[in-house]
């Protein structure tokens, strides 16, 4: 299987399986932003995770921004779009999806 497909389905994962965590979340707490950032300092344990996943996304958005490969701008936008969105877990899977299809098409 190619690297750029693995790369997409992926993504999809590191979409729909925060999402669904997130959305079962929701159906048992409502739309409680309170709450919501109350649970992410509750314990030192999910801050940890908050603190980890802010970091790598920053990371991640400079690698998009100043990466030499020439990937078009609307993927990169929509890779950091995703990253913003979504997470890591789906951005950075998205950016090496069009990273790689579009350095398979050029050559």
């Amino acid at each position: 299987m190619p690297k750029s497909i693995i790369y997409l389905l992926l993504a999809v994962i590191g979409a729909v399986i925060p999402y669904t965590i997130f959305i079962f979340w929701l159906m048992n707490n409502g739309f409680n932003i309170s709450l919501f950032f109350h649970s992410i300092i509750d314990n030192p344990i999910s801050l940890f995770a908050w603190v980890d996943v802010l970091i790598s996304a920053i990371a991640l958005i400079y690698f998009i921004v100043t990466d030499k490969k020439p990937v078009p701008p609307n993927k990169r936008i929509l890779s950091i779009i995703a990253t913003l969105l979504v997470g890591v877990s789906c951005g950075l899977p998205l950016y090496l999806y069009f990273r790689e299809n579009y350095t398979n098409n050029v050559n």
